[in-house]
């Protein structure tokens, strides 16, 4: 299968690592080659209740019977996307309420940067630099990361950046500004929270000259860092906020939530300022309905700092520098990229999952399924420990 998928599969990268997948439960991925392989990554945030969570097979399968696409977005009404848009608007601060479904996080960007031009009459967008929203070209644009643009310009234009955390850049913002743009906590970057009231400030800022704020919740998002939301944390409440990843469980899913007011100017002067055939598709909308219940109706998100704690009490090695983040969104930052590059893929050969950030690269990605056990957990890091000793033999720990 692997030649297949090298021959026929284009790829994203020179040297994928390819690892042939027969099935996965809960917290394991099981090869083709009968080895399990405990994931600390859930499809790069995606798999919320790990893999194969009954809840949403079973939503899955009984939407697939009753019927899958039926038509484009927004014209029909079907329970699954009406149940999950108005289950979202029950869990949301006002005035968030109305939700357009989309199918992946960066598609939602490509939307909510859309709706902050329609609405303001602005073309201005602000982004932070170091920021990773997507990859389609809007989302692309937003970047900093030049040798990753260069090859795809020009670009969409009016954008410019400030600094995450950089309070003086906030002046920045004027009435020329359509919106900023945040990731609540900064992925590629290497998992940096915001400080000093950041967040709220920049709200305060955006109120102060007309424009919107924009959070990106695909990576926090759906309870990944003890609330629902990250932005739950931070005493602010943005204009339009931006989801994907693990909203569906394992499904391709996005959407941008905002005001009914806000949202409604999509609707019109044209109309379906925004389109897509597949957004709010039953079968996706169902697996993210029962992902969404699962999370509501249990204890997994509040769990997931004393997860946390545990992560923090046993990554302790000189070879890791701090762990950043929050929740089950953790970074432990290495020596060196090295270091780092070692650990994930030593770790694959001894049946653990880790993954890289895209632009910090000394850090090593832990984005494990809130489902995830204290037993999991210590394997897990019993295995990183253990590598790191391998590889700093001189300073190896307990």
């Amino acid at each position: 299968m692997k030649n297949d998928f090298l021959k026929y599969q284009a790829q994203t990268s020179p040297h994928p690592l390819g690892l042939e997948v027969e099935n996965a439960r809960g917290s394991y991925i099981y090869s083709s080659d009968g080895r399990r392989h405990l994931d600390f990554v859930a499809g790069v945030s995606a798999c919320t209740l790990g893999h194969s969570h009954p809840r949403i097979v079973e939503a899955v399968k009984k939407q697939a019977d009753q019927y899958m696409h039926v038509m484009v977005y927004g014209e029909y009404a079907q329970a699954p996307a009406v149940e999950l848009t108005r289950l979202l608007a029950a869990n949301l601060p006002d005035p968030l309420e109305k939700t357009y479904l989309v199918n992946s996080g960066t598609e939602a960007i490509e939307g909510a940067l859309k709706l902050a031009r329609r609405a303001t009459g602005r073309s201005e967008i602000i982004a932070a630099r170091n920021a990773y929203h997507g990859n389609t070209m809007g989302s692309l644009s937003l970047m900093t990361y030049h040798e990753r643009q260069k090859p795809f310009l020009p670009l969409v234009g009016a954008i410019s950046h400030i600094g995450y955390n950089d309070l003086k850049d906030l002046e920045r913002i004027t009435s020329k500004t359509a919106a900023v743009i945040l990731e609540t906590i900064q992925g590629g970057a290497g998992f940096i929270l915001p400080q000093n009231d950041y967040l709220r400030k920049v709200k305060q800022r955006c109120e102060a000259v007309g424009a919107l704020l924009i959070l990106d919740e695909i990576q926090p998002g759906f309870g990944r860092t003890g609330k629902l939301f990250g932005f739950q944390h931070f005493d602010v409440v943005p204009d339009i906020v931006v989801m994907g990843k693990g909203m569906g469980g394992g499904m391709p899913i996005g959407a941008f939530t905002a005001s009914a007011a806000l949202m409604d100017t999509l609707s019109e002067r044209p109309k379906m300022g925004h389109i897509t055939t597949f957004g709010g598709n039953p079968v996706v909308a169902a697996a993210a309905l029962a992902t969404l219940k699962e999370l509501t109706e249990t204890e997994l998100i509040a769990q997931t700092l004393e997860k946390e704690k545990l992560f923090r009490e046993l990554l302790v090695h000189p070879l890791i520098e701090e762990v950043r983040g929050k929740g089950l969104m953790l970074a432990p930052i290495l020596t060196s990229q090295e270091i780092a590059n070692n650990l994930v893929l030593k770790a694959k050969d001894r049946g653990l999952i880790l993954f890289w950030l895209l632009f910090e690269k000394k850090a090593v990605r832990l984005s494990p399924p809130l489902t995830l056990s204290e037993q999991e957990i210590r394997e897990g890091c019993g295995i990183i420990i253990d590598i790191l000793n391998d590889l700093d033999p001189v300073n190896a720990v307990d």
